[in-house]
């Protein structure tokens, strides 16, 4: 870790880098996911490094979709298991779905490396890829799911997701849940639910805001009824507008 003292402006933007660091070190994270992580934190800076209401409005319409889900499931990549175990597995808890690890850059061993580092944070159990289900539309590594994981899912929670694959979800009938900081990304766009937030801050909101809706079905459905993601990115591109000019 850096020495970054607690009272530096940016702090936990600067130690959640130090996290990737640490965790491509360790074989969690692929190298090409500092790039990754780097052009997140450009767009977090651009949203002033706060939950806006623009992602409370998403964070809202996600609980009810992942709520109102048959089959959820979360998958898991090096950069979100890295920056975030403790909220994936609080929200596999809260929403009795398994976790999945599926990536793109395959090193050997990474994918095994990311299921031990989520059990070691107490993940109950993590689902891993296999050549026994495929999805379609896909050909990289992200085609190979588990089973009774992404492949059997009506609903995926994708934070820090590939647009191919979110692509190949929404072809095969899957509703899709992604957290992306850029709004104008490819999976920002085809997603069901776009959070344009740090997954750092929008997981354990996420995790809030499930067990407030268990109670009230009919409120919930008629929030995703009215739902309009693409006007959420269009007042997450206004808020980065309105940054640039300095508002």
């Amino acid at each position: 870790m850096s020495d970054v003292p607690k009272t530096h402006p940016r702090y936990l933007s600067l130690t959640l880098r130090d996290t990737i660091v640490a965790a491509v070190e360790q074989g969690i994270t692929s190298i090409h996911g500092l790039i990754a992580h780097g052009r997140g934190e450009a767009f977090d800076y651009l949203i002033g490094e706060e939950t806006q209401p623009f992602a409370i409005e998403a964070i809202h319409a996600a609980a009810v979709m992942l709520l109102s889900a048959e089959h959820p499931i979360i998958s898991v990549n090096g950069n979100v298991a890295a920056l975030a175990p403790e909220g994936l597995i609080e929200l596999g808890r809260v929403l009795n779905a398994p976790l999945e690890v599926n990536i793109f850059h395959t090193e050997t061993g990474r994918e095994e490396r990311i299921r031990d580092h989520l059990l070691k944070y107490g993940a109950p159990d993590v689902l891993m890829p296999t050549t026994e289900a495929q999805l379609s539309y896909i050909d990289s590594n992200r085609k190979f799911v588990h089973p009774e994981g992404i492949f059997k899912a009506d609903v995926v929670f994708v934070p820090l997701e590939d647009g191919d694959r979110c692509e190949a979800l929404q072809k095969m009938g899957k509703n899709v849940v992604t957290v992306d900081l850029n709004p104008m990304s490819r999976t920002a766009k085809q997603a069901s639910i776009t959070i344009v937030d740090n997954v750092v801050r929008a997981l354990p909101l996420l995790c809030e805001k499930i067990p407030e809706l268990s109670s009230d079905a009919t409120t919930a459905q008629d929030t995703l009824k009215r739902y309009s993601n693409a006007a959420v990115l269009q007042q997450a591109l206004q808020h980065i507008s309105r940054s640039g000019d300095g508002n």
